[in-house]
């Protein structure tokens, strides 16, 4: 047997990063950045108010109180977009609302909280009953965020929804991203029937194409096929010409690759190396380089499930140009013990409980319903002899 590295680094290596294209930033979701985005203006742009209240010179207020408040007279109101810049001479307050740009000749705001009246904008004057903590107080000043030219993202992250709101806030329109992996996932099994139909003996509903589309989407990928075949040679090559003219940059199987006689995989794919790697579950393993590269997964759920996220996942990423191929690790006790196979790497099925994790099944790779409640997979090195009640492992978070 090879290691997990081992193979995964053969799969690495065979890698190519897409090409790039500038799109608009509405367009980006769930793209990959493939050059950095620079702030292209100061963020906040302008001082402006952190409360609804009111622009003061902190002089004038420095030490109200309910026992002696100040008294000031109000001469503009400035709600968030204006532009009017009123000059407060001492005793002036201008009524501000949040966001507002704060005039220059103001130092504090004072918010409505800590005045008698000052909702009321019909009134002309404001008491101030609470002294502010200081010049400068509830003041969003310029730049403070970051400032025009600032590396705001690096290349190489996943643009999700705080990374658009944060570049559009900057004033950035355009985005230079990869493009999503085109991707054909194909399962095989003559005993595969779709869910819901009606079983004869020997069926069984098939469920790993939806599986390995989902996780394929989920690695910003997109599904340009997602059939089930039997175990026919013409039947797979039919799929795999499918997949080649629908543009497939990755043909993902599942089934069809372990030591049995009706092995359609190993039959077809001539070009396909095929290897056991040291891991439970997911030994067989098969691999093409190549365009498409062509993933041989085993076919039992949970060996599916756990190949896809170790050896098709970071492929993937790679191609888009992702700086981190690999899931979260944490660190967690395990809360109660379980057997590990002998000299190969788990990856057992957990959920997260109590500060830890726990078994989400019996670990059989055929066990599909635990994978319902599976947060994470704890990774148990080959070395590891048992897990005990307390041991702490690494655990690959996956939800």
């Amino acid at each position: 047997m090879i290691t997990v590295d081992e193979h995964l680094a053969q799969i690495l290596d065979a890698v190519r990063v897409f090409e790039t294209t500038t799109i608009p930033l509405a367009q980006a979701l769930g793209l990959t950045l493939r050059a950095p985005v620079h702030a292209g203006v100061d963020l906040p742009l302008f001082d402006n108010s952190a409360m609804d209240g009111f622009a003061v010179r902190f002089a004038d207020v420095a030490t109200a109180s309910q026992a002696s408040p100040a008294v000031l007279r109000v001469v503009a109101d400035l709600p968030a977009g204006t532009s009017l810049e009123p000059t407060l001479h001492a005793g002036e307050a201008a009524r501000i609302m949040t966001g507002a740009p704060v005039p220059m000749t103001a130092d504090t705001i004072v918010p409505f909280e800590d005045t008698a009246g000052g909702l009321e904008d019909s009134l002309d004057v404001v008491r101030v009953q609470q002294a502010p903590r200081g010049p400068g107080a509830h003041i969003r000043r310029r730049g403070e965020d970051c400032t025009v030219g600032t590396e705001l993202i690096p290349a190489g992250v996943m643009l999700g929804p705080l990374q658009l709101a944060a570049i559009a806030a900057t004033n950035v329109e355009s985005v230079t991203v990869a493009r999503r992996p085109r991707v054909a996932v194909i399962s095989t099994g003559s005993e595969l029937v779709p869910p819901g139909s009606p079983l004869v003996r020997g069926q069984i509903p098939e469920s790993n194409s939806l599986l390995l589309g989902a996780l394929t989407t989920g690695a910003g990928a997109d599904v340009v096929l997602q059939t089930t075949v039997a175990d026919v040679d013409d039947d797979l090559r039919a799929a795999l010409a499918e997949a080649t003219a629908r543009g497939a940059d990755v043909v993902v199987t599942s089934g069809g690759v372990s030591a049995g006689a009706f092995e359609v995989v190993k039959s077809t794919l001539a070009e396909m190396t095929f290897v056991k790697v040291a891991m439970q579950p997911g030994k067989p393993q098969g691999f093409a380089a190549g365009r498409p590269l062509v993933f041989g997964l085993p076919g039992n759920p949970v060996s599916a499930a756990v190949s896809f996220e170790v050896f098709v996942r970071p492929a993937l990423l790679a191609m888009q140009g992702r700086t981190n191929l690999h899931r979260r690790m944490l660190r967690l006790p395990a809360t109660q013990g379980w057997r590990v196979p002998r000299g190969r790497r788990q990856y057992l099925p957990v959920v997260l409980v109590d500060g830890g994790v726990a078994p989400a099944t019996t670990g059989g790779s055929h066990l599909a319903g635990g994978l319902a409640g599976a947060e994470a997979y704890a990774v148990i090195p080959a070395e590891v002899e048992a897990v005990s009640h307390g041991d702490v492992v690494d655990v690959m978070l996956v939800s």
